[in-house]
């Protein structure tokens, strides 16, 4: 008799928890949509003399767009982006930095800048890689291993970054491939000493890939080209479920 009863209270049961889930699921809050673009092309005053490690010796306009999400500045950047999926970019963040002494003052006004309006001398500068993801809207910032502003111009190839760097003593070039989402380098070779006061520019063309095999080529100036293989793994890159944005940039 008792096993009759339970056998007739299954299908109730079963009934009753399927509706309860069909109110839960009706009840969860729909996956918050995000509008992820880069705006148009807009050039900045640029130079050495605002960007000593950054700017090549003749530059004077740095082209920078400015990273809306959900239609609000984010970051600004300055070159092209590179697809890693279907979903996450990557591209180069562009800086605005305060470039004003303490004593320094605004045009008209003998008593200085007034730091609460924000107001002073601003220069533009080359910032580090951004990994942009689309869905979430999310923006970090990438640290490549022995990244160095004034010498890296980075080659992207599916999560692979590409670019010489330059060791944290600052006295030796190395053929660096990074991939996104690892600490350590998948590749680090040395190139050549290096002396950051009397560089060329640009220390290093920029890297030539190869598929297959996969293969980085490395142009460090008035040297020879150095190739090297890659041994490829799977993508290492973790794409989050949603997230808030992070706070948006003032521009």
């Amino acid at each position: 008799m008792h096993l009759s009863i339970r056998s007739a209270l299954l299908p109730a049961v079963l009934a009753a928890w399927v509706a309860a889930s069909a109110v839960a699921f009706a009840a969860a809050p729909p996956k918050k949509l995000h509008v992820v673009a880069l705006g148009a092309v807009r050039p900045v005053a640029y130079s050495k003399s605002g960007d000593p490690a950054g700017a090549g010796p003749d530059e004077k306009k740095l082209p920078t767009r400015a990273l809306l999400v959900d239609g609000r500045v984010s970051e600004w950047t300055t070159g092209e982006a590179h697809d890693v999926t279907d979903r996450s970019f990557v591209v180069r963040r562009a800086l605005r930095i305060n470039d004003s002494l303490p004593g320094d003052s605004l045009p008209g006004d003998s008593k200085g800048a007034d730091k609460s309006t924000g107001a002073g001398h601003w220069v533009w500068q080359r910032g580090p890689w951004l990994l942009v993801d689309r869905a979430t809207g999310h923006v970090t910032a990438l640290k490549l291993p022995d990244y160095d502003p004034g010498a890296s111009q980075v080659a992207w190839f599916r999560d692979y970054a590409a670019y010489c760097g330059v060791t944290a003593a600052g006295k030796s070039l190395f053929a660096v491939v990074a991939q996104v989402g690892t600490r350590k380098p998948v590749l680090a070779k040395k190139l050549s000493a290096y002396d950051a006061e009397n560089r060329v520019w640009p220390v290093c063309g920029l890297p030539e890939w190869q598929r297959e095999p996969l293969r980085v080529t490395f142009h460090p100036a008035s040297k020879d080209a150095v190739s090297f293989d890659v041994v490829g793994g799977s993508a290492v890159l973790v794409e989050d479920g949603d997230e808030e944005t992070e706070t948006p940039a003032k521009p």
